[in-house]
């Protein structure tokens, strides 16, 4: 290591994350950055909802490309990470057939190097699929990546992000999500979905807002199904439990008391409170949290009116 230099830490980015998901969108941020630094013509592909299984890339989507593929496994990896790695793959070689380009060649980062038994299944794995799918496999783990972020083509990534960290990491800053307009023609398709038409039983008539709220729920939703974190899926599954909970309690009350037609109010109400006991680590504004009541309807697990179960399985025959 150069005189002088500070030795690189992958661990800050879970620091200046804050959280599993933070950890690993700053790590893609920076392979994205370093691989830019080192290969012309690098560009990401943002998730909307999908990202086609490319974090960063080098070439033209009409023809062949080599992809970079981050996946923030610390502090060593094992076989238990097999699934998620063959997944990657796998996700990348299908949307290259349907979206009509080729990998020419996939790269592999992670900031720790494999065990023993994860090192001998990735040499035999590689060659395989090397060999299946006419492409270049390619592993950027710890050691790679110092490399790489030592060189002077990789000097301003290192020091951007590990430099200012090498002594003591401010306290993280919860980034929220941005809340996207929904395009006329998704607006259109939603016009015939299930939440949609059980808000027009109740007698809604303005239905733009719970469109935009089902769509940006359902962005976060497909997003953490793809990335397939543990803790942000189990943080998705907790918060569709937690505000299936007043939908319920409201749906009783309303029942009870012949009132359904205020449940829709209510429940609005309830999710308002229970939206900051929500994990952090999804990093959901309020319309995520309405949106999420709306999948739930979607889903046919909730409805707005009393005969809600016969509307989803109507919806769900046609």
């Amino acid at each position: 290591m150069p005189t002088g230099v500070q030795p690189i830490s992958f661990d800050v980015h879970a620091v200046r994350g804050g959280s599993p998901g933070g950890a690993r969108d700053d790590f893609e941020t920076m392979i994205a950055q370093l691989a830019a630094a080192t290969t012309p013509n690098v560009r990401s592909v943002a998730a909307n909802p999908g990202d086609w299984g490319i974090d960063a890339f080098a070439g033209n989507l009409g023809g062949a490309i080599t992809v970079w593929q981050s996946k923030y496994f610390m502090p060593v990896t094992t076989k238990k990470h097999v699934q998620q790695v063959k997944d990657s793959l796998d996700n990348v070689l299908k949307a290259a057939v349907k979206n009509g380009h080729t990998i020419a060649s996939w790269i592999l980062c992670i900031p720790s190097s494999m065990d023993g038994p994860m090192t001998a299944w990735w040499e035999t794995w590689t060659k395989a699929r090397e060999k299946e799918h006419s492409l270049v496999i390619q592993l950027w783990d710890e050691t790679a990546l110092r490399r790489k972020l030592l060189s002077p083509e990789g000097d301003d990534v290192r020091r951007g992000f590990y430099e200012t960290y090498a002594q003591a990491a401010p306290a993280p800053v919860e980034q929220l999500r941005l809340v996207l307009e929904v395009e006329d023609g998704k607006a259109a398709a939603l016009g015939s979905a299930l939440f949609i038409r059980q808000m027009t039983e109740t007698g809604h008539v303005e239905l733009d807002s719970a469109k935009r709220q089902f769509f940006n729920a359902d962005l976060v939703a497909r997003e953490i199904a793809h990335k397939d974190v543990p803790a942000e899926v189990a943080a998705l599954s907790s918060a569709d439990a937690t505000l299936h909970g007043p939908w319920e309690m409201q749906f009783n009350e309303c029942a009870a008391e012949d009132a359904l037609r205020v449940l829709h109010t209510r429940v609005w109400r309830d999710v308002r409170n229970e939206h900051d006991k929500l994990s952090k680590s999804l990093r959901l504004e309020l319309v995520h949290s309405w949106g999420l009541v709306h999948r739930l309807v979607d889903n046919g697990e909730a409805g707005w009116v009393k005969h809600w179960q016969r509307i989803a399985a109507e919806h769900s025959d046609g």
